[in-house]
């Protein structure tokens, strides 16, 4: 015999069910960010989460979801004080173009979002910020984007023919060491070879290496290890983060290098087959007046061309143009040129026992194969790079000053 179910008892199930849906409801769509008083919900984070795992984004998805909503928010409203929207046309030949990359036309790639628990409006909005930005930043800032001859070629002397490579991050101290005080710097190069700590390889590059670097202790950029001398690269990739080459003797100094990271990268500078130098020497070494001269020169010239007008009526020697491979290039000279891109100078060095200054100038990397590399898809590379720093510069601006909260 069936129990049957009172009035009241249907009545309160169906109460129950209403009201639980309700407060599910209310769950997905409840406030999780507010960005300048407009709101983001659980839901949409929930589906950005859902895309960006579909997309096999790696890291942290809950960080780079809420990210990247708020940084939505933020062209949204920029967009919206110009009044700038996407057509419907151009919105869904973007949409075409997205699903193309997955080599699926768009009804399958919706399909398979939908599958996955994506909802195509979310796409749809993912995309149309993104286009809509890109065209935005292109009428904003295009004008202001001038690339001259010499940077496609610096660009293309920098290009790499490999699908990865590797980078390392090195501090430096380059110690003095004239003849009667070579073996006190000799000593205290072996001191500091032992250190293993970073701090301390900073103090010690603040008191005693003679590089403009001493100030932010010893501390290089990240740098293609295809840069440095060939002899030294294997001894730097054989470091631990930390580790403290020995002494390496250079002329009138001793250099040593920690290792403070190893990366591999996506798209990394073939090795150099060779590099094309000038040295230009300065009477007076690192005096007052060698320095100022240096300057002087550092000044009128952008072109390692430049400096034969400098050195003109004076005696040959006064000027070196050489194009050498890597491993036929002195190696205080080497580690010099290493850290230097096409057209920048160093003065760190000196000849005869300190008594000439070397305005070392880098005039250019030839890379492998480097003549196949079209100028006009450079030039497309590099305005591309430079419209992306400013579209970063102005989303930090509208970051800065917005009112984001949390929830």
């Amino acid at each position: 015999m069936r129990a049957r179910l009172s009035l009241a008892t249907i009545l309160a199930l169906m109460l129950s069910f209403f009201v639980n849906g309700a407060m599910m409801a209310q769950g997905q769509f409840a406030p999780v960010i507010t960005v300048n008083d407009s709101v983001i919900t659980q839901y949409e984070l929930d589906q950005r989460k859902r895309l960006l795992t579909l997309f096999r984004t790696t890291g942290d998805i809950d960080k780079q979801a809420r990210d990247g909503l708020i940084e939505d928010r933020l062209k949204q409203q920029e967009l919206a004080r110009f009044d700038l929207t996407l057509s419907e046309d151009a919105l869904n030949t973007a949409l075409e173009e997205f699903a193309g990359r997955a080599n699926l036309d768009l009804a399958q790639f919706t399909q398979v979002l939908q599958q996955n628990g994506v909802a195509p409006e979310t796409l749809r909005d993912f995309v149309q910020v993104g286009v809509s930005w890109r065209d935005y930043i292109r009428s904003r800032f295009g004008r202001q984007v001038v690339i001259t001859d010499a940077d496609i070629e610096r660009a293309i002397a920098q290009q790499g023919n490999r699908a990865t490579g590797v980078e390392v991050l090195l501090s430096e101290i380059i110690i003095p060491a004239p003849p009667n005080r070579a073996r006190q710097a000799q000593a205290t190069a072996e001191r500091i070879a032992r250190i293993t700590s970073f701090s301390a390889f900073e103090s010690a590059a603040r008191e005693y290496s003679a590089l403009p670097t001493r100030t932010q202790g010893g501390r290089l950029p990240w740098l293609p290890i295809t840069n440095y001398p060939p002899q030294i690269q294997g001894l730097l990739l054989d470091l631990s983060p930390g580790e403290v080459t020995d002494p390496l003797n250079i002329t009138n100094g001793v250099a040593l290098f920690q290792m403070r990271g190893v990366r591999e990268v996506a798209q990394s500078v073939a090795p150099p087959a060779s590099i094309d130098y000038a040295a230009y020497y300065i009477p007076g070494g690192r005096s007052e007046a060698g320095l100022r001269t240096a300057a002087n020169v550092a000044g009128s010239v952008d072109t390692c061309d430049d400096l034969y007008g400098v050195a003109r009526n004076q005696p040959p020697e006064a000027l070196d143009r050489n194009d050498l491979a890597p491993s036929e290039i002195p190696s205080d000279v080497a580690l010099e040129l290493a850290r230097l891109d096409p057209g920048e100078v160093s003065t760190n060095l000196t000849r005869d026992n300190g008594q000439t200054l070397v305005f070392l100038m880098l005039c250019r990397r030839t890379a492998v194969g480097q003549g196949e590399t079209d100028p006009d898809a450079v030039r497309n590379q590099i305005r591309g790079q430079r419209l992306a720093g400013m579209a970063e510069a102005l989303l930090s601006d509208l970051r800065a000053g917005a009112v984001i909260t949390n929830r």
